[in-house]
This record gives structure tokens, sequence and C-alpha cells, in this order.
């Protein structure tokens, strides 16, 4: 596209709404992402906490930025590779309750959920009985906590919701352009609340499981949206606003419970 036709899309109000909506929704599907990259990267020495969220975040980018230029390619994602013979339980107005047609999208997101309740469940468990680490485990748990063991993983999950979040902004605008630049501001945004919420996450351990669970939530959310079965994000994101919301008044209550600090007088 040359400049007089960005010139031309600059000039258009409905333009510059989708750009404002897709930033909102970029930055909200990006709180998934940014959860999973500020756990992982909590357990590396503090040394190479950011250097890894920002390697993570920066290969979000890169990774948007390319599929959007493949958009064929990332369309030609949703259709259907295989079919399951099996018709499984019917509705109540006698379609299929799920899906057994499988496109390559649908399995990128099974793969992905897998993935992050797997991970999720083991940090959990590694929370609840971290006595279960010495000896033997204490070999894998310096494996899964190395530098390059945290972007790997990063750069998996990164796959699956930068197809999730791309095809979301397609099913929303034409336009390449916007969507790129809604993609740069919304990366942008996670940049700067990557360190801040990596150490909020990290000074509080109660807010660490209550991630956990967003992340073991999402991963189930994942594989039910590759199998047909699609909840709405906005229950989603409601969901976890609500318990950030009680867990925010718990963390209050606390404070104002725990005595003063005597060193201070």
């Amino acid at each position: 596209m040359d400049i007089a036709a960005l010139a031309a899309l600059a000039a258009e109000p409905a333009a510059w709404a989708a750009l404002l909506t897709l930033v909102v929704m970029e930055v909200v599907l990006g709180i998934d992402n940014l959860v999973f990259i500020s756990i992982l990267a909590n357990k590396l020495p503090e040394h190479q906490r950011n250097q890894a969220r920002r390697i993570g975040i920066s290969l979000a980018l890169i990774m948007r930025l390319g599929l959007l230029l493949t958009l064929g390619f990332i369309i030609g994602l949703t259709q259907p590779v295989f079919e399951l013979p099996w018709q499984g339980p019917i509705g109540e107005h006698g379609e299929p309750a799920f899906e057994l047609s499988f496109s390559w999208r649908d399995l990128i997101l099974i793969a992905g959920g897998l993935f992050l309740v797997w991970k999720a469940t083991t940090e959990i468990h590694e929370k609840v009985d971290p006595h279960q680490t010495e000896g033997v485990m204490d070999t894998k748990a310096k494996v899964a906590t190395n530098l390059g063991s945290a972007i790997v993983q990063i750069v998996l999950l990164d796959i699956v919701f930068s197809v999730d979040s791309i095809l979301t902004a397609v099913g929303m605008t034409d336009d390449v352009p916007i969507m790129m630049i809604a993609v740069i501001i919304a990366v942008g945004v996670m940049l700067l609340a990557a360190e801040p919420l990596g150490e909020f996450i990290n000074n509080n351990p109660t807010i660490v499981m209550l991630a956990l669970g967003f992340l073991l939530m999402i991963g189930a959310v994942l594989i039910a949206d590759g199998f047909g079965v699609h909840v709405p994000k906005g229950y989603i994101y409601a969901a976890m606003a609500f318990s950030g919301l009680v867990e925010g008044l718990n963390m209050l209550a606390r404070r104002r419970k725990s005595p003063p600090d005597k060193s201070l007088h």
C-alpha cells in the first residue's frame, strides 16, 4: 500500500474506530501471553528476567507481523484438514455437541491448550508441594528454569496466542496496515507493562497462584475452542477481573491486619 492510500485510509473515521477497537482487543488478548511470560521469567535468576521478558514480547511482535504478511496462509489454517467418523453427542437442536472436523487452527489451539494446562498444573504442584523438587527433581527444575528453555516455552505459546490474535483481527477488518499498527501499539503496551507486572506477581505469592489458575482456565478454553466449543472471551476476562478484584481486597485486608513495623519508631 502506497503513501497516498495510507493517507486516504487515515482520513476515514471508520479506520480510526477500527484501529482503536483492535488496539483494545489486542491488549486484552495479550494479557494471557503476558501473564505466562511473567510467571516463566520470574523463575529465572534476577539478572535474566528482563531479558527473557523483552525477548519473549519481541518474538510475539515479530510472529504477529509475520503472520499479517501471510494472511492467505493464515486464513487457510481455518480450512478443515480431517474429520473423525464418529458423530458425537447431539445437542438440543439436533446439531453435534462439538465439531469433529479439525483445521490447522484447531490443532494449534488444542496443542497450545494442552501445553498450557500441563505447564500450569506443573507450576501449581511445585508451589503446593515444593519438597518434590528436591533430590532427583532438582535437575529437572534447573533445566526448566534456564534462559534458553524459558525462551523456547515462550515461543511455543507465542505461536498459539499469535494465531488466535491475528485470526480475531482478520474477522474485524480487512486493512492490513490498521492491523499492523494495532499489533505494534498493543505489543508496546505489553513491553511497558511486563516488568511492573512481573515484579508485582513475584512480590505477591498469592497472585502467582491466581495467575496460574488463569492459565489453567485459558488452556481449557483453548482446548474447547479447538473442538468447536466456543466460550465467549468476555466471560473469561470478566471472571479474571472479578477474581483479581477479590484478591486485591484480600491483599488490602491482610495489609490492614498486619502489625506495624516497630523498627520504624
